[in-house]
């Protein structure tokens, strides 16, 4: 099939899935370019391959061929790639491991993404997004996560009612703060563990530090007063992995 108008139907459908509110709606989202396109096909998850005319790729999937102008309407790049791919969204599943990421209220994109790419990197098993928590699907978080969104298990959930669930389960869960608490250097061994990261100004919530047992930070020199909450979290997982 070749699509050459920017008024057809599935080109517009597919330009609405920039919206959230569209992706809840249909449970759809877009990929872009090569590397996440291969990621997604392994997931099995793609609906549609999207490509620009011309183009061969050896996918066996539905495959819609476009004009670079619907690319261009449809991408959300600064420079449009001519490969993308329409994809339902990962079913979570309820086994959740010993190794959780639990995250309160991130609302930059990016952040979220890079977090995801780390979670996967250390051996997270399970990755909690609560309520307040940007879009998993947003484009900007699945270019940061570099298709890791695809290789963990990611679970939306209410912060209030789970944790008080998991600290039943014996799970350590673990606050963090720019100061105070225990040196993260100093964990270790911690065989169940719920780690939890907290919006980028205000940090974790006042009704989430109450469920928390331990608070850790990261020890730096004075004259820096704290670190980007992506990169707090890559530091602490590498040490607790």
């Amino acid at each position: 099939m070749l699509i050459t108008s920017i008024n057809n139907q599935k080109v517009k459908n597919w330009k609405k899935l920039k919206e959230h509110k569209y992706r809840e709606e249909t449970g759809l989202f877009i990929v872009e370019g090569m590397h996440l396109v291969l990621e997604a096909y392994k997931k099995g998850v793609i609906k549609e391959l999207i490509l620009e005319q011309d183009e061969i790729f050896p996918f066996d999937v539905d495959i819609v061929y476009v004009t670079k102008e619907i690319i261009n309407t449809i991408s959300e790049l600064v420079t449009p790639v001519n490969i993308m791919a329409v994809c339902q969204k990962i079913e979570p599943h309820e086994t959740l491991g010993n190794r959780i990421l639990i995250i309160d209220g991130i609302q930059d994109p990016g952040n979220l993404g890079t977090m995801i790419r780390s979670a996967v990197a250390f051996d997270v098993d399970t990755i909690i997004l609560g309520e307040k928590t940007v879009d998993l699907y947003n484009s900007k978080c699945i270019r940061a996560s570099q298709g890791m969104l695809f290789h963990i298990n990611i679970i939306n959930k209410d912060l209030l009612t789970f944790l008080p669930i998991l600290a039943n389960d014996n799970y350590l869960i673990l606050g963090t703060r720019v100061t105070h608490g225990k040196n993260v250097k100093e964990l270790t061994n911690i065989p169940k563990f719920a780690l939890v990261m907290g919006n980028e100004g205000s940090g974790i919530s006042e009704e989430v530090q109450e469920l928390c047992d331990e608070f850790i930070y990261i020890k730096m020199n004075e004259n820096c007063e704290s670190l980007n909450v992506s990169i707090a979290c890559s530091i602490i997982l590498y040490q607790l992995s």
